[in-house]
């Protein structure tokens, strides 16, 4: 047998018993390491790709080694998206640790979890209380991923009955002192109000390391030198305190009235901007 097909098939051999030894391992040995495990899969990879290629100092079977090893997760990823019981074994299916607010212990002796190590995982998710958690999944890449039960959610915008405009990506206008042309225009915006808005705030184009566009169309900088503290935009502000004055005079000038009809017209549209008041006010206010 030729030298470099002899090299192929070790590659393959032990690729495929470096897969086993991974599955025997479990989920955490991808997750997260302690020092030990960490030794131990370096070493294990090393063993391997050592008795997989025994080259003995021969470029091309190195190569064909490599090209090996390089080509399987292609292959294995191409027979993946057509048969789903070879997915399942390969990449894995997720274990269940919380189901309906309870610790399913035989799944964490299955995938070689402690209590203290689910614990650790549910606080990097913000969770401090094993009973706040209605169902909890360990992933196949080893992640846990959390569902909280519904009474300890937060709150959302849905839950309050608050419609919110709808969320534009950031668009970045200046980058390293430099105005970027085409997403200034992709915004609708052009240089000469750009400068102008860096005017408002009292800095040049030279001084701004980055400088983006909201959603709300305004301009937020950071500068060359952190030292110096730029304002946040204030137009949704100002529109808002305009907004809160003009229904204020209405309601003072219904009051100051004796006119009847003068009344009832201020009162009319006093009402009428505090309705709009209402429905804008998450937007001036984020």
């Amino acid at each position: 047998m030729p030298d470099w097909l002899n090299v192929m098939f070790r590659s393959l051999f032990f690729l495929v018993v470096l897969f086993f030894i991974t599955k025997l391992l479990g989920k955490k040995q991808i997750s997260q390491l302690s020092f030990f495990e960490y030794i131990t899969g370096i070493t294990i990879g090393n063993i391997g790709a050592e008795l997989a290629t025994k080259v003995e100092h021969s470029l091309f079977n190195g190569v064909v080694s490599i090209a090996t090893f390089s080509l399987a997760p292609f292959i294995a990823g191409f027979i993946s998206m057509k048969s789903r019981p070879f997915r399942n074994f390969v990449e894995g299916k997720g274990t269940v640790f919380i189901q309906d607010g309870k610790l399913l212990e035989d799944n964490l002796k299955k995938e070689k979890y402690t209590i203290d190590e689910l614990l650790e995982l549910l606080r990097k998710k913000d969770v401090f209380n094993v009973s706040d958690v209605e169902y909890a999944v360990l992933e196949a890449t080893g992640d846990l991923n959390v569902l909280l039960k519904k009474e300890n959610q937060p709150l959302t915008a849905k839950d309050l009955n608050l419609k919110l405009a709808p969320i534009k990506g950031s668009e970045t206008v200046i980058m390293d002192g430099e105005i970027l042309d085409e997403p200034l225009s992709t915004v609708g915006r052009n240089r000469l109000w750009l400068k102008t808005e860096l005017v408002k705030q009292g800095i040049t184009v030279e001084n701004v390391f980055l400088g983006q566009i909201n959603t709300y169309g305004e301009l937020t900088v950071d500068l060359y030198d952190d030292k110096l503290k730029v304002p946040s935009p204030q137009e949704r502000p100002l529109l808002w305190a305009t907004l809160k004055k003009c229904q204020a005079d209405l309601e003072l000038f219904a009051l100051s009235t004796d006119s009847i009809e003068a009344k009832e017209m201020y009162q009319v549209n006093s009402l009428k901007i505090q309705r709009t008041i209402d429905k804008i006010e998450s937007i001036l206010k984020s």
